[in-house]
């Protein structure tokens, strides 16, 4: 009986780096080096340390799970990821590693194998303020995902086009002590 549990758990491990190795979330931080230059060696360790997780906690609750992926994303990878999608599909491989079912394992990480995308991300940085060396901006993501050549566009948030107009500075905004005032878009 050892065997059957060793192999279920050689299969839960499996399937922990598949449905790693297909989220787009990781693929993202690895592929642009959110994690430094040894980010592929972490997201390798990101699978044992998952594994390790659900091993030490036989009855975790999904928001736990998740709670757990977000402090590693933000630790490793100074990434926050609020997806969810990762979190659930662990959960329901580890119900079935809890059960010894072998063939639902290998079928999961067969179907995430298979429907695993090719994610590309485009930082677009989007200033508050004119000043280009200032601490506000923020810095938004475009993800394209794209399964069997087929392309999806990810939601996000667009910023709004600045055009020659929009960076002009009038004559009456600079102030005496070389102050510029900033002044809303109508």
């Amino acid at each position: 009986m050892a065997g059957v549990g060793e192999d279920s758990r050689a299969l839960f491990g499996a399937g922990v780096r598949a449905a790693l190795e297909a989220w787009p979330a990781l693929q993202i931080a690895v592929e642009n080096g959110f994690g430094g230059v040894h980010s592929q060696e972490k997201a390798e360790w990101l699978g044992g340390a998952i594994e390790e997780y659900f091993f030490r906690n036989a009855d975790l609750e999904l928001d736990e799970v998740e709670d757990f992926l977000g402090e590693l994303m933000t630790n490793e990878f100074d990434t926050v990821v609020e997806d969810g999608s990762l979190p659930q599909q662990l959960q329901t491989m580890f119900y079935h590693f809890q059960r010894g079912d072998g063939a639902a394992l290998k079928e999961m990480a067969s179907h995430i194998t298979q429907r695993k995308y090719s994610v590309r991300a485009t930082a677009v940085i989007t200033a508050r303020e004119t000043d280009e060396d200032d601490a506000d901006s923020v810095e938004e993501m475009e993800v394209t995902a794209t399964n069997d050549g087929a392309a999806t566009d990810g939601v996000c948030p667009q910023p709004e086009s600045s055009g020659p107009d929009s960076q002009t500075i009038k004559e009456e905004d600079i102030v005496e002590d070389g102050w510029t005032i900033v002044r809303r878009k109508k």
